[in-house]
């Protein structure tokens, strides 16, 4: 584990990749994709030349900010089917920079454990109440937005649901999964709530690169949309 200072080099080093706009086109649409991503698929997205793309997709995969994997495109396989070509995806690993150093990881951890020694119950619902309230004042009439403004990358699926690509929260959330989800959940029902929407609309629904809840559509009720969805861990 590195020091502050050299996370805080890596991160300057990463980031600054962002500062070329082709750049950040392409990894701005590398991260909205559920699949790896091929270099012809993001050339054609950021409008430039498959050569020029490649360059740029492989600079951010140095950079930290981009995995890199192979395969074969659907369908193909086989004698003469090629060698598997590059294809990308948005890691995992968090990027941030502080000037001067500061570890909001750090207090958010021993936040977190403090809410875990308390047998009451009582801190878990004051952090609940919180949350609540933070999503209110973040929300607005344009929910899209305003889950966007909280961190979560939210997308409307076929069926109306809204996914919610990213976890503001995810590396505190390994660490303490239970509290993050009971945070995420009552954090995105203020934001509902804020907006004029069923806050139960808000569900718990934990999938792996995912946030741990989902919006459920509208016209469905929440209750029973809870009732019918498998719950596989979380408050």
């Amino acid at each position: 584990m590195g020091t502050n200072e050299d996370r805080d080099r890596d991160a300057i080093g990463g980031l600054s990749s962002l500062d070329d706009p082709v750049r950040r086109r392409l990894y701005d649409y590398v991260r909205t994709c559920d699949e790896a991503v091929s270099r012809e698929d993001a050339a054609k997205a950021a409008g430039i030349s498959r050569t020029l793309a490649a360059y740029h997709l492989d600079k951010l995969a140095e950079a930290g900010l981009l995995t890199v994997g192979y395969a074969r495109a659907a369908g193909r396989g086989g004698p003469g089917a090629g060698r598997p070509a590059k294809r990308y995806t948005r890691t995992d690993q968090e990027l941030s920079v502080s000037v001067p150093p500061r570890d909001y990881g750090l207090l958010a951890g021993v936040l977190a454990e403090a809410v875990a020694a308390d047998d009451s119950g009582a801190v878990r619902e004051a952090v609940a109440a919180a949350a609540h309230a933070a999503g209110r004042s973040a929300g607005g009439e344009d929910l899209t937005a305003a889950l966007r403004g909280c961190g979560y990358e939210p997308a409307t699926t076929a069926g109306g649901s809204i996914d919610l690509r990213n976890c503001p929260f995810h590396r505190l959330a390994r660490e303490h999964t239970e509290l993050v989800c009971w945070l995420n959940l009552h954090l995105v029902r203020g934001v509902l709530e804020a907006g004029g929407h069923q806050p139960g609309r808000a569900v718990l629904a934990p999938r792996p690169g995912r946030c741990c809840v989902i919006v459920d559509p509208p016209e469905q009720e929440p209750e029973a949309t809870a009732a019918r969805r498998p719950h596989r861990g979380g408050p």
